[in-house]
């Protein structure tokens, strides 16, 4: 990015529970991060009304005013097109439904202002700040509680002529699995998720399996979470372990159809389940090599992202001046 590091942008990471904005410039250092829950129950107003709100103290902590931003760049869950604006519908945002929010936000804030997929934003933000630097042809996938994803291409995201590219998680794996909230069976990330992680360790104890699961989720099955199975399974536990190399073996399943079909430099791992790290990694990462093609599989490096939390919205605010570069919106 050529622009002068006194260009601010402002990233919005629009979540189904949390909101994150930031005031970046274009080295990627974030002069201002503001972190606010989203009212996802209370509605479409309510939540940009909140985003709004969250806006106003990102600038006052940059010490800038809204007309100091050279562009806006926003990242919201579900499905969306960056060339419209509009969200057409997300899981996490109950009620809403080909809502035009890019041009919302910017009528408000009375700058230009860029509507992208927030995983896709993960992505552009690890192209731009993270691990896909130096990367041309790489993907983005973050393993949390679903399985999102971002396609780069040449440098670019691909996001498809609707818009709705990348969606990684929604590959079928398994045409017999579980049920998928897409209305789908068998899932990615109904299988090699976060959220499926503790589904099947629920399922497993409730049918009588010996474990010590439930002491690290303060004896509460309904608390179970992947961080309570990691802590079973570095203590020896028998049934953790089996149940992260279950996941394992799905997330190397699937990534071994990423590096078939892309063919990528990088496959760039985030999001929560990832902090599992080696012992859930490795075993996937070799399986993919068991069935992806020998050449591809050698090509591909995998990397862990590096922007944690921020990748999202360092990717929203990458994305606008990427964008402004090209001329803004046509």
């Amino acid at each position: 990015m050529s622009n002068s590091p006194d260009t601010k942008i402002l990233g919005i990471d629009l979540g189904g529970t949390k909101i994150l904005t930031a005031v970046a410039n274009t080295q990627g250092v974030m002069l201002s991060r503001d972190h606010s829950i989203t009212p996802a129950k209370e509605g479409q107003d309510v939540v940009v009304k909140s985003i709004l709100e969250s806006v106003g103290r990102a600038l006052d902590q940059a010490h800038i005013a809204a007309a100091d931003l050279t562009a806006i760049g926003l990242g919201a869950p579900g499905l969306s097109n960056p060339e419209t604006g509009i969200l057409f519908t997300s899981p996490n945002l109950p009620g809403w439904k080909d809502v035009p929010l890019r041009d919302i936000i910017a009528k408000e804030l009375g700058k230009e202002a860029f509507l992208i997929n927030d995983a896709n934003a993960a992505a552009v933000g690890e192209l731009y700040f993270g691990a896909g630097r130096g990367a041309r042809n790489f993907i983005y996938i973050t393993v949390s509680t679903g399985i999102g994803g971002g396609i780069i291409i040449d440098g670019k995201i691909y996001t498809g002529p609707t818009g709705t590219a990348g969606e990684l998680g929604h590959m079928v794996i398994d045409d017999e699995g579980p049920q998928c909230n897409c209305g789908n069976k068998g899932c990615w990330e109904t299988l090699a998720s976060g959220t499926a992680l503790s589904r099947e360790a629920r399922h497993r104890i409730k049918e009588g399996a010996a474990t010590s699961i439930l002491k690290y989720a303060g004896g509460n099955i309904e608390k179970i979470n992947a961080e309570a199975i990691h802590e079973a399974a570095q203590t020896g536990d028998k049934l953790a372990n089996e149940l992260i190399a279950r996941t394992a073996y799905y997330l190397g399943v699937g990534l071994a159809n990423l590096v078939n079909i892309f063919n990528p430099e990088v496959i760039i791992i985030g999001g929560g389940l990832s902090n599992i790290g080696d012992m859930l990694l490795k075993p996937a990462f070799e399986e993919a090599g068991r069935r992806a093609f020998r050449q591809s599989y050698q090509a591909v490096r995998f990397a862990r992202a590096e922007l944690g939390r921020n990748s999202g919205v360092l990717g929203a605010a990458a994305y606008a001046l990427e964008k402004m570069n090209e001329g803004g919106t046509k």
